[in-house]
């Protein structure tokens, strides 16, 4: 595959969404193709998932409900993720196989390795190329999600706090593991200064 495959992760309020447009106008500046893209909800069928994942009031079970990211993972990287890299596109998406191990592996208590052979497998092997892992204290996320009146009920992000507090202690532990692959920023900076520092790790990726 000759595209390029980024993804964006962080707690609920860390900006993810924010830098992905800022991101993605850059590239395009640049001539580059870009696919912007998330999980659950990049497909069809995705936008069904996410709806039952995260707007379903009621109880999911924990395993059911990491089965049904790891369904979305598994139709949206073989329908439209790489497609994309195939035809040498930058795909640039909001959360990917790393949100799973945090929330259902770390959150939800299933297991970060179990969850992650279910996300590899999912995605038939697929990493990324970069991560850029925005990271914000929990508390901090709750009060810019709450700011938002609009917004709807989401089961994620109603969760109690410890979930939140293990959700960022895996994230960071991904990271560390993982250096190569993982560009950590603090989200709590300023937005302009934010994308100037994920933009300086995309452009030594594309420059490699």
């Amino acid at each position: 595959m000759s595209g390029v495959f980024i993804t964006l992760e962080g707690g609920d309020g860390a900006g993810k969404s924010t830098q992905s447009s800022l991101l993605a106008a850059w590239l395009r500046e640049a001539g580059r193709e870009v696919v912007t893209t998330r999980e659950p909800g990049g497909t069809e069928l995705g936008v069904e998932i996410r709806h039952l994942v995260q707007h379903r009031r009621g109880h999911v079970a924990p395993r059911a409900e990491a089965l049904l990211y790891a369904a979305d993972r598994a139709h949206h990287v073989a329908t439209l993720v790489r497609p994309a890299l195939e035809r040498g596109a930058v795909v640039l998406q909001d959360r990917y196989l790393d949100s799973s191990i945090a929330y259902q592996g770390a959150g939800r208590v299933l297991g970060a390795d179990e969850v992650r052979e279910l996300s590899l497998w999912a995605a038939d092997g697929l990493l990324p190329d970069l991560t850029v892992l925005l990271d914000l204290d929990p508390e901090e996320g709750r009060r810019r999600m709450a700011s938002r009146a609009d917004a709807p009920y989401d089961r994620l992000e109603a969760a109690p706090d410890d979930f939140h507090a293990r959700v960022r202690r895996q994230y960071l532990a991904l990271a560390a593991s993982e250096p190569a692959r993982f560009l950590v920023v603090d989200a709590a900076a300023d937005p302009d200064a934010i994308h100037a520092r994920v933009r300086e790790g995309v452009a030594g990726l594309l420059e490699a």
